[in-house]
């Protein structure tokens, strides 16, 4: 398995703020970003374009590791209004425990996303998502643990000047021969504060091999530097023994303002 040198990834933006600047930005579709939050909105990117959604993540004070620094990325493409292609990885992972340093590449997931219902102005977006493992590495994971396959019912709404995006998810972990069923809730509430976008969330997740549960309280900001780029970052604070306590993330989500086929702009569902 090969990943993306981190070199390239930190030239990325500028590359593509360079292909924005050529095309313009006035016909160019607004970025639906899926960070930072844990949540993942109901609703899909602009149809044939690809958006790259990378950020950074430092943990500690977790039960697998003192702390642990990540480079993400998620990468999606809308193929048709109701349905989305996407493959997240983990390209960096630099973990520190019982005064050991290691360096490891993360792992590699691909999925896809369907739109069941469309919004409107008095029914929410609903979708469904699955999730499938690529590659698996030895790095140590956040307190979520990490899955062999997932599905999602995802809901997104707005409401009274507050966008919601809330999750419901069941996945499948492995230890060994074991299998165990994991179940996790998310509920992510922003508003608009001028420019900036405030994310407040609380999530949950089973922690089926620990007999445990992990949650978590997360704390975010997002500004569009364009309407296809928005940087954000934030905080998460664990709220059980076995949660990760404290998370610090910064990233940044960029639409790529050509279109892969075709001349005109689909509307997303």
């Amino acid at each position: 398995m090969k990943f993306t040198p981190i070199w390239l990834l930190l030239m990325l933006p500028a590359f593509l703020q360079s292909s924005s600047a050529q095309s313009g930005t006035s016909a160019v579709p607004d970025a639906n970003p899926g960070r930072p939050t844990v949540s993942t909105p109901a609703t899909l990117t602009p149809v044939g374009y690809l958006q790259f959604e990378n950020g950074t993540l430092f943990a500690e004070d977790s039960t697998e590791f003192s702390n642990r620094f990540g480079v993400d990325q998620v990468i999606k493409l809308a193929v048709l209004p109701r349905l989305e292609l996407f493959l997240q990885s983990e390209s960096l992972v630099v973990s520190k425990s019982e005064d050991r340093i290691a360096v490891r590449e993360g792992e590699v997931f691909a999925g896809v996303q369907t739109v069941l219902l469309s919004g409107t102005e008095s029914r929410p977006t609903v979708s469904i998502s699955y999730i499938r493992r690529l590659h698996v590495s030895a790095a140590p994971e956040l307190d979520i643990g990490t899955f062999r396959q997932s599905a999602t019912i995802l809901v997104s709404d707005d409401l009274r000047g507050f966008h919601i995006d809330a999750n419901g998810i069941i996945a499948e972990q492995v230890q060994g021969e074991l299998r165990r069923s994991q179940f996790g809730q998310t509920l992510s509430i922003s508003h608009p504060l001028g420019k900036f976008t405030i994310p407040g969330e609380i999530w949950h997740f089973s922690q089926p091999f620990e007999h445990g549960n992990a949650v978590g309280n997360l704390w975010a900001v997002s500004y569009p530097v364009r309407k296809n780029l928005v940087v954000d970052g934030g905080l998460n604070h664990g709220l059980t023994k076995t949660s990760t306590q404290w998370e610090a993330f910064a990233g940044f989500t960029y639409l790529l303002p050509h279109r892969l086929w075709g001349d005109h702009h689909a509307r997303r569902p």
